[in-house]
C-alpha cells in the first residue's frame, strides 16, 4: 500500500473474506469496550480470534513472482507469437536478399560495361600495341647496328685488306740473297713490266747491295716454292731503289697510281710482301706525310717487306717500301719513309706516258 492509502500494482490481491473477518473482530472489540469489563474481555477474545484468522489468511497468500529473463521476455509463449516471429524473420530475410540481389545486379552491370568498353576498343589497342612493338624493335635493331658499326668496320677493313692482298700478291715476289758478310739478305720485289721474255722487278737497293760488287752473290726471286735467278740491272742508292730482270714473261704486273688522286695525310696505305703462307703478306698504315720525295707512313715494314709495293685502297702502287730511305737525315721509330713510285722513273725506270715502264740505263 502507498503512503496515501492507494493500492500499488505490485501489492498482493485483496482477500475479501480476511478483510471481513478482520473487520468483524475490530467491530466486536469496540463493542466489548462499550459493554464493560465483560464486554472488554469478549472484545479481546474477538480481536485475538480475528488476528489469528488474519495470520492464517496471510500464510495462505502466494509468493511474489520472480524477475523474467530476456529470453522469457523475447520468445513468444503462444502460437500467434511464434507465427508473428517467423513472419518477421521471413520479411527480414526477403529484404536482405532483395538488397544483396540489387547489389549483385549493380556490380554485374558495371562489370559488363567494363568488359564492353574493353572489347569495343580492343582492336585499336591491339593495333597500337603492335605498332609500338614494331617501332621498339626497329629502334632496337638500329641501336644494335650502331653498336656493331665499329666491329663491322673492322671486319670490313679486314676483308678489304685480304682482298687487296689477293689482288696484288701475284705481282709481288720474295727476294733473297746474301750480304757482304755472307749473311742472308731478304726483301720483296714487284713486277712493273713483262714482255719479250723478260720481266722487270723493282726492289730495294738495301736488299741486294752486295750484288753491286764483284764477285756478286746470286739473287733469287721466289714465287710459291720456286726460286728464279734474277739479274741486277740498275740501282739508285740515294733512294734505295734497284731494278731486277728475270727471264719470264706474262707475269702479272701492278698498276701505278696516277697523279689525279695524290696521297693525303690520313689516307690508308698498305705494305705488301712476297713472303707468306698464302703467297704474300700485308700490313696496313696511315699516311703521316706525303710529298714528291717521300711517303711517310706507320705501316710496318719488316725486312721481308723492303722493296715491296706501297699500295692505296684501290690496289694501285703509290710508293716503294723501304727500311733505309732517310730523306730527312734521321730515323724515326714506328714511322717508315717510302719512295714515291714516280721517283723510280727518275733513273731505274723509263716511264713514258701511257706506256708500260721500261728499264732505265744499266748501272
Amino acid at each position: 500500500m502507498a503512503d496515501n492509502g492507494r493500492r500499488k500494482a505490485s501489492d498482493a490481491p485483496f482477500d475479501t473474506e480476511a478483510v471481513d473477518e478482520a473487520g468483524g473482530a475490530d467491530t466486536g472489540a469496540r463493542r466489548g469496550l462499550r459493554a464493560g469489563p465483560a464486554g472488554a474481555a469478549g472484545a479481546a477474545g474477538a480481536a485475538g480470534a480475528g488476528a489469528a484468522a488474519g495470520a492464517t489468511v496471510a500464510s495462505d497468500l502466494p509468493d511474489p513472482p520472480e524477475a523474467m529473463t530476456w529470453r522469457q521476455r523475447l520468445l513468444p509463449k503462444t502460437v500467434r507469437g511464434m507465427v508473428s516471429l517467423i513472419v518477421a524473420a521471413s520479411l527480414g530475410a526477403a529484404l536482405s536478399g532483395t538488397i544483396l540481389y540489387a547489389y549483385y545486379q549493380y556490380r554485374l552491370t558495371q562489370t559488363e560495361q567494363r568488359v564492353g568498353s574493353f572489347v569495343d576498343g580492343f582492336d585499336q589497342r591491339f593495333k597500337t600495341a603492335v605498332s609500338t612493338i614494331q617501332a621498339d624493335q626497329a629502334n632496337a635493331q638500329a641501336s644494335i647496328q650502331r653498336s656493331l658499326g665499329p666491329i663491322q668496320s673492322v671486319q670490313s677493313q679486314g676483308a678489304a685488306v685480304s682482298n687487296l692482298l689477293k689482288q696484288t700478291q701475284a705481282s709481288v715476289w720474295f727476294v733473297h740473297t746474301v750480304d757482304a758478310n755472307g749473311q742472308p739478305s731478304v726483301g720483296s720485289a714487284f713486277a712493273v713490266s713483262s714482255s719479250n721474255g723478260k720481266t722487270l722487278l723493282v726492289t730495294s737497293y738495301n736488299a741486294v747491295q752486295a750484288a753491286t760488287h764483284q764477285p756478286a752473290p746470286t739473287i733469287y726471286v721466289r714465287k710459291g716454292d720456286t726460286d728464279t735467278p734474277a739479274t741486277l740491272w740498275s740501282w739508285q742508292p740515294a733512294k734505295d731503289l734497284a731494278l731486277l730482270t728475270i727471264n719470264r714473261e706474262n707475269v702479272k704486273t701492278v698498276n701505278f697510281a696516277t697523279g689525279d688522286a695524290p696521297l693525303k695525310v690520313g689516307d690508308r696505305v698498305y705494305a705488301v710482301s712476297g713472303l707468306g703462307a698464302s703467297g704474300g703478306s700485308i700490313t696496313a698504315g696511315t699516311v703521316a706525310d706525303a710529298s714528291s720525295n717521300v711517303v711517310q707512313t706507320d705501316a710496318a715494314v719488316g725486312t721481308s717487306f723492303q722493296g715491296g709495293p706501297l699500295i692505296n685502297s684501290q690496289g694501285d702502287v703509290v710508293g716503294v717500301a723501304s727500311r733505309s730511305y732517310n730523306p730527312l737525315g734521321f730515323t724515326s721509330d714506328g714511322v717508315y719513309f717510302g719512295v714515291p713510285i714516280q721517283a723510280a722513273c727518275d733513273q731505274v725506270l723509263n716511264c713514258p706516258g701511257g706506256s708500260p715502264p721500261s728499264a732505265g740505263p744499266k748501272s
